[in-house]
């Protein structure tokens, strides 16, 4: 499976709009699983974009993940 992922940050700029401010970093996906630590090693939050709306992910206090719209 290929495709393109897109990954936003916090001011709603893709990442290819904020390339001069953020540092560009890759996500492996085997078959169809990512590791939480490639996505949360920035922060302990991401936003995923899925038909239109936005949603994130977050990673709380207990380790636990939460995903809110």
């Amino acid at each position: 499976m290929t495709g393109k992922m897109t990954a936003y940050t916090d001011n709603n700029d893709t990442a290819d709009e904020a390339a001069d401010s953020a540092t560009a970093r890759a996500i492996h996906v085997i078959g169809n699983q990512v590791e939480s630590r490639d996505l949360f090693s920035l922060g302990r939050e991401i936003v995923i974009a899925h038909g239109g709306d936005r949603y994130r992910l977050r990673l709380t206090s207990q380790n636990k993940l939460i995903l809110t719209k």
